[in-house]
């Protein structure tokens, strides 16, 4: 049986004595601290920690969490403890472009990716087989103009129903309403292509080659009401040049998206992503 490992992850106002204060509790309670990462950030004047600790023999997550908690409220801080061991239940969502679903899936059968997948959710039904063959359910949410709010709210009823703990946008090619977008604030992952927002819409692959583009690359980032442009979690960029046809073009792109979209999941996972503000602390 595993040793009880947990994640501190927390951020507060910048001030003297916030690491004694943790390190110091963390002692008084005999843990063994495992891994410890800290970022003072001068832009938004706060302080950012995440601490992997095994706690003493027989030791209670919410008798840790009480003795916390009066720290916490010394330094007014936003915090959570959890369980290393505890696979978050992620939901995934596809269009259809099956490059990043297939990568995940493969993380995920082997065991790279820590994660349960209860549901694929897709508005087409192109991958149903695909996710029979894994064994996952497949929801098939198909949507219109009309019928988006009922569309949003049976995927909401998913969330809640499968206790879902991260949404990924595994290229799943529909704008999420504001609504949606507040009620999965910070559980929600999206991946695009770094062509925006100068080649918008169709065709970005032709587009980039006609201007000659020599850099493709992808960015990962929490979904917010304002498209495409939430707090980046990850990007990745590849050199390409004038020979590059299209094709070529949007090959190289699936394959960074595979890249940055399953190292955000990752972090994202493993508790190392801290949101401030628009931007994130990311303890690689």
């Amino acid at each position: 049986m595993a040793e009880s490992t947990w994640i501190l992850t927390a951020s507060c106002p910048d001030r003297p004595g916030i690491v004694a204060a943790v390190s110091g509790l963390l002692a008084d309670r005999d843990c063994f601290i495992v891994e410890a990462a800290h970022h003072s950030d001068r832009l938004s004047g706060r302080f950012f920690t995440r601490v992997v600790f095994r706690p003493a023999a027989g030791g209670e997550r919410a008798d840790f969490n009480d003795a916390f908690a009066h720290i916490a409220g010394r330094f007014d801080m936003q915090w959570q403890v959890v369980d290393a061991h505890n696979k978050p239940r992620v939901l995934l969502m596809v269009s259809k472009h099956g490059h990043c679903l297939n990568d995940l899936l493969y993380r995920y059968r082997s065991g790279i990716l820590p994660i349960e997948i209860p549901a694929i959710v897709s508005n087409h039904t192109t991958f149903a087989d695909q996710a029979a063959w894994h064994d996952i359910p497949f929801v098939h949410l198909p949507v219109t103009k009309e019928t988006k709010p009922a569309q949003e709210a049976k995927l909401l009823e998913i969330v809640r129903e499968e206790r879902i703990d991260l949404v990924v946008l595994a290229r799943y090619m529909q704008i999420l309403s504001p609504k949606l977008c507040d009620a999965l604030r910070g559980r929600a992952i999206n991946i695009h292509h770094s062509f925006l927002p100068g080649f918008k819409g169709a065709r970005p692959y032709s587009r980039a080659a006609e201007r000659g583009v020599k850099l493709i690359g992808a960015t990962a980032h929490y979904v917010t009401a304002d498209l495409d442009e939430g707090p980046i979690i990850e990007q990745a960029v590849e050199r390409v040049d004038h020979t590059y046809r299209p094709k070529q073009l949007a090959a190289v792109g699936r394959d960074i998206e595979n890249v940055v979209l399953a190292r955000a999941i990752q972090w994202h996972v493993e508790r190392r992503v801290l949101i401030a503000g628009n931007r994130t602390v990311v303890f690689r």
